[in-house]
């Protein structure tokens, strides 16, 4: 296995169809401790907002969350059209994109969201100006990602170190990154584990080309608690 992968073609193949993401998700059937997603939809309601934009939004849990509990508009921007047109069969206005070029003009939305998706990015610089771009004067993206202790022990397990799990947008440098973009950046962060036996172990390595090395290790007899750590910024654009 090589240190680096090409994220783009990693992201195309690992999101083309819904399998992996889901395989991902159900390793945190039996989390415990605090929830990010209910941390993130907090922060996105706690502004109001009126028209939203989220960008890898996969499967548009969130958006259709947003859409149905807030009723406000949401559009929603994936680079895979599998995951749009999955989010098109809930109702939601879907496009194919790129959030290194996303096709709003200037100041089109008062919030964005970019759930779990930033570390997927290569241009993250770009990124991050590209949304603040569509974003009006004291608009506010809403960013969540993990940090380096989130699922370490699988990683220790697969035997990855640092060197080999190089998140370029993670709970230790998110802030400084938004700074660059944003005037005003505030976070929360969200403390758990989640208890995981073989078969999951097994399912959510299978889904990451990073974890590859657990599906030829023998069975674990015993469940494996994992910590997890994520963190969900609010950064706020600044205002004339």
């Amino acid at each position: 296995m090589t240190d680096r992968f090409d994220e783009d073609a990693l992201v195309r193949e690992q999101y083309a169809a819904p399998d992996n993401l889901r395989a991902r998700k159900a390793a945190y059937v039996n989390a415990e401790g605090d929830d990010p997603r209910d941390f993130l939809f907090a922060a996105i309601a706690a502004e109001n907002p009126r028209r939203v934009l989220e960008v890898g939004g996969g499967e548009g849990e969130l958006a259709e969350r947003i859409a149905n509990e807030l009723g406000i508009e949401v559009i929603g921007v994936d680079q895979s059209e599998g995951m749009v047109e999955i989010q098109r069969s809930k109702g939601i206005d879907a496009r194919v994109g790129d959030v290194r070029a996303l096709p709003f003009d200037d100041g089109d939305f008062d919030l964005a969201v970019a759930a779990w998706m930033l570390y997927h990015v290569d241009d993250l610089d770009g990124a991050l100006a590209e949304l603040g771009r569509v974003l009006e004067p004291g608009g506010v993206l809403v960013a969540t990602t993990n940090s380096r202790a989130h699922m370490r022990e699988l990683r220790d397990l697969a035997g990855l170190g640092e060197r080999r799990w190089p998140l370029k947008f993670r709970s230790e440098n998110g802030a400084d990154a938004l700074a660059q973009h944003f005037a005003e950046v505030h976070r929360r962060d969200a403390h758990g584990s989640v208890l995981m036996d073989d078969a999951t172990i097994r399912g959510f390595a299978a889904s990451s080309p990073w974890l590859a090395p657990l599906l030829t290790r023998p069975p674990w007899p015993e469940p494996i608690r994992a910590q997890t750590h994520s963190t969900v910024f609010v950064a706020r654009k600044a205002t004339p």
